[in-house]
C-alpha cells in the first residue's frame, strides 16, 4: 500500500510511539492524583505541554489539552460571545459549529474566497468591524493546502478588539504563525503531525476570554474538564518536538516531492487553489471528466482522497472546491494527494504514474 493521504492523518512517528509505550504498558496512574505515581504522570503531561506550546512561539497564555482539534474548535467558538466572521473554505468543525451558533441567535458572516482559495480581504475589512466577537480563520486549508493571509486578518481583528481563532491543524510546525497570534487562540491536533489520534490542544492567549465547554473537574487550563491520558500527551509532545527539530529537513523533503509530483503528472492535470500561497505537501488536482470513484476502485493499493476525510460518505462534493468557483463536475473530478516525512520519492512517482495512466485510460474509453 502506498499511503498518500497525509491531510487525513499522518503515520505515527516511531519516537512518539516509544514515548507512549511505558504509559500504556507499565504506568497507569491518573495525572490528576496527588500521590507519587500521579505526580509522575502529571510531570510527563507537563513536559508534553511545554513541547507543544513551544511550537506556537513566544507569548503569554496557556495550553489546554483536548480530545482533538474538533473539541478545541468547538470550545473556542462556543465559549465566546458576539458576532462571528469566518471563511467559506473553513473545516466543517468551524462551519458546522458556527451554523449551530447562528441557530442560537449569533450573527454570522461567511467571507468569500477567490479562485485561488485566498480570502477576499476587501470583504474581510468590511465585515471585521467593532462589535465582532470572534474571527475564525484557517492557517492551511486541509483540502487544497492554501495558506491564508493570517497576519492581515489578525491585524483587522486587533484593530476592532476581536478575538481570533486559528485552526492551525494542517499548518502547525510547517507554516509560521504571525507575530501576535499567541495573544489569541490556536487549535492543533496530534495526528496531523505524526502523533497519536485522540488528542489535540487549544492555545488560549491572554486576549482570549473563554467559557468552559465541558464541565466537571476543571483539570485543564481555562476550566476544561476530563482525565488526561499521559500516553497520548507524551506522544503528542514528542511529535511536536520532532516537528520543531526537523522543520527544515521536512520542508526540503516536501518541496522535492512536490516538484517530482508536478513533473510526473504532466499535461491535463489542473492544480486547485494557489500554487504560490500553499503548503506543498498538499496536491489537490483535477482531470476533466475523471470518474474518481472508479479511479479509487481501480487503484486500491494507493491511498489518496476524493476530498476531506471528515466529509467522506456524505455524498456531497467538496464545499471548498465549490467555494473557489469549481462546478459540480469539476469538484467531482478532483483528487487530493498528500505526502510528507515518510513518503519516498520513488513510491510517490510510481503511484502518480499509475494514477495518470488510469485517468487517461478513462478518457480514451469515454
Amino acid at each position: 500500500m502506498t499511503y498518500l493521504d497525509y491531510q487525513a492523518t499522518t503515520p505515527l512517528a516511531p519516537e512518539a510511539l516509544d514515548a507512549m509505550l511505558p504509559w500504556l504498558r507499565d504506568q497507569h496512574a491518573n495525572p490528576h492524583s496527588a500521590h507519587g505515581p500521579g505526580r509522575a504522570a502529571k510531570a510527563a503531561v507537563e513536559v508534553a505541554r511545554e513541547r507543544v506550546a513551544r511550537g506556537f512561539g513566544a507569548g503569554d497564555g496557556a495550553l489546554s489539552f483536548t480530545s482533538g482539534a474538533t473539541e478545541a474548535i468547538n470550545w473556542a467558538i462556543q465559549g465566546t460571545d458576539g458576532p462571528i466572521v469566518t471563511i467559506a473554505t473553513e473545516h466543517a468543525a468551524v462551519l458546522d459549529t458556527v451554523a449551530a451558533e447562528a441557530r442560537r441567535g449569533r450573527a454570522i458572516t461567511i467571507l468569500p474566497v477567490g479562485r485561488d482559495g485566498l480570502v477576499d480581504l476587501d470583504a474581510a475589512r468590511a465585515a471585521i468591524r467593532p462589535g465582532v466577537g470572534l474571527v475564525a480563520a484557517m492557517l492551511v486549508n486541509n483540502e487544497i493546502g492554501v495558506i491564508q493571509p493570517l497576519a492581515e486578518l489578525l491585524g483587522l481583528a486587533r484593530q476592532v478588539g476581536s478575538a481570533l481563532l486559528c485552526d492551525a491543524v494542517q499548518g502547525y510546525g510547517r507554516v509560521p504563525l504571525p507575530v501576535g497570534m499567541t495573544d489569541h487562540m490556536v487549535a492543533v491536533s496530534a495526528h496531523k503531525i505524526y502523533g497519536p489520534k485522540g488528542i489535540g490542544a487549544l492555545w488560549i492567549g491572554e486576549k482570549a476570554a473563554l467559557a468552559p465547554l465541558l464541565h466537571g473537574g476543571g483539570q485543564e487550563a481555562a476550566g476544561r474538564s476530563g482525565t488526561l491520558s499521559p500516553a497520548l500527551c507524551a506522544g503528542f509532545g514528542v511529535a511536536a518536538q520532532l516537528m520543531q527539530d526537523r522543520a527544515g529537513q521536512d520542508a526540503a523533503h516536501v518541496d522535492r516531492l512536490w516538484d517530482a509530483a508536478i513533473a510526473t503528472l504532466g499535461d491535463g492535470w489542473i492544480v486547485n487553489g494557489s500554487t504560490e500561497h500553499r503548503y506543498r505537501g498538499n496536491l489537490n488536482v483535477r482531470f476533466p471528466g475523471l470518474d474518481v470513484a472508479r479511479l479509487m476502485s481501480d487503484l486500491r493499493d494507493i491511498a489518496f482522497s476524493a476530498g476531506s476525510a471528515c466529509a467522506s460518505g456524505s455524498g456531497r462534493s467538496s464545499h471548498v472546491l465549490r467555494a473557489i468557483g469549481l462546478s459540480e463536475a469539476e469538484a467531482r473530478s478532483s483528487i487530493r494527494i498528500g505526502f510528507g516525512r515518510y513518503t519516498r520519492e520513488d513510491e510517490l512517482c510510481e503511484a502518480l504514474t499509475r494514477i495518470d495512466a488510469a485517468a487517461r485510460a478513462q478518457r480514451a474509453a469515454a
